[in-house]
């Protein structure tokens, strides 16, 4: 019973998830208008510490953000049935292209409709950065973290480990300040170790059982390799979605082909560079977490066995091994990190952090914004202009009236389905 009076802010995350494009920096900009300033459900500074513990873990960090929304508002059953809901629709959307590919004639998957997508998404992220920037961006060293993390965001925005090295250098740099201090009389809360020990049980079991199927040639041993590959990639990737698929490709399309596979003769997880391109294209015109890619190379890597229920739970086991890791991590270190924000050290780094965090989000704006002229630039200087325009006109939108986040993607649908 206690669930119904969550039906609001469920419907919230339902709606958000079908409307949320443009990624984990896109996603935040939409988080900031539904959650905070229409909704009122969490306030600004939390979303921001959210952002910023959820960029310091490895795995999907847009949805380990939305998962600690539903967390502080109904504790870890609401925080699962958000993370659910929230996966759900991509997830849908992924698994069914696996099946539908051979359909699809144009494998480049070019859809006028989504065009102005991107450009919508880097106006979510400008707006969230200058929301954020009032909050945290305040005196000298502040300026200055914001200033080098904008810069490296710009210069190294795809590579792996800039998000979390670019935080805990910001985090070391406002602790030669002695003037913050935690506040008193904060208690502790207790660290329940539970799911840690799950997470660490779970990726040692499912690595050993996959290498023992592989091994000894079980007939389903494909079912745990992909649960194994999945759950490897939601353990370890940093960085997000633009680290995920270059590391999806190589365990799937590049390491298939390489001497050393062929001469052991090792029957692995395989998919064609044409398909993993299409599904890759894809997942950037779907809202979402980008980690649902996962629900689409699960289904292909097990289309070899030509059968419909073979296809469908490699589709299940992909997407639960590539999201399971993000809620198991976010549950154990939320609690931890909590706790470790009554020490001094830790304190005076939330200011560092947060500043790094508005530095990502304007590096992230400067290099999308980078890659979408250099995309249309050669063809069409018109669309150029357009697309500037679609991201002013969203920051406008945001930032001076209270229009839906949701209407503004149906409005960037509608032009790009009409021009």
């Amino acid at each position: 019973m206690k669930l119904l009076r969550h039906i609001p802010f469920l419907r919230a995350v339902l709606l958000h998830s079908l409307t949320a494009f443009g990624g984990p920096q896109g996603h935040y900009g939409m988080m900031l208008k539904t959650f905070v300033n229409q909704r009122k459900y969490i306030t600004e500074s939390e979303l921001v510490d959210f952002v910023s513990f959820c960029n310091m873990l490895p795995g999907a960090s847009s949805t380990q953000t939305l998962t600690l929304i539903g967390y502080k508002r109904g504790g870890i059953p609401l925080a699962i049935l958000t993370l659910l809901i929230w996966i759900t629709p991509a997830s849908i959307i992924m698994g069914a292209l696996s099946f539908l590919l051979d359909y699809f004639e144009d494998r480049a998957m070019t859809v006028h409709i989504f065009h102005f997508v991107q450009p919508m998404a880097v106006g979510f992220i400008a707006y969230s950065a200058f929301r954020v920037f009032k909050l945290a961006i305040n005196n000298t060293i502040t300026r200055v973290i914001l200033v080098v993390a904008t810069l490296i965001t710009f210069f190294s925005f795809k590579t792996p480990w800039v998000f979390p090295s670019v935080m805990f250098a910001a985090g070391v740099a406002t602790n030669f300040s002695s003037k913050r201090i935690p506040q008193k009389g904060v208690p502790s809360k207790q660290i329940k170790w539970g799911n840690m020990l799950i997470f660490i049980a779970i990726f040692g079991i499912a690595g050993y059982l996959s290498e023992t199927a592989t091994t000894h040639h079980w007939k389903n041993h494909k079912s745990f390799n992909v649960f194994e590959s999945s759950y490897r990639f939601g353990s370890l990737v940093f960085g997000g979605g633009d680290v995920l698929m270059p590391m999806m490709y190589e365990q799937y399309v590049v390491r298939p082909s390489t001497p050393k596979i062929i001469a052991a003769h090792r029957d692995v997880l395989q998919m064609s560079k044409t398909d993993f391109l299409t599904g890759s294209g894809m997942i950037r015109a779907t809202p979402g977490p980008v980690f649902s890619i996962g629900t689409f190379t699960g289904g292909m890597v097990l289309r070899s066995d030509n059968t419909v229920s073979s296809q469908l739970i490699g589709c299940i086991l992909g997407t639960i091994g590539i999201f399971l890791p993000s809620l198991l991590l976010v549950l154990f270190f939320f609690p931890v990190w909590q706790n470790l924000k009554k020490y001094a050290v830790i304190y005076r780094s939330l200011e560092g952090i947060n500043a790094a965090v508005v530095g990502l989000m304007s590096g992230a704006t400067l290099y999308l914004i980078k890659d979408i002229i250099k995309i249309d630039i050669s063809p069409n200087l018109l669309m150029v202009s357009l697309d500037i325009g679609i991201i002013l006109l969203t920051f406008v939108t945001l930032q001076f009236s209270k229009i839906p986040a949701p209407f503004i993607v149906v409005v960037c649908l509608l032009l790009g389905w009409f021009i």
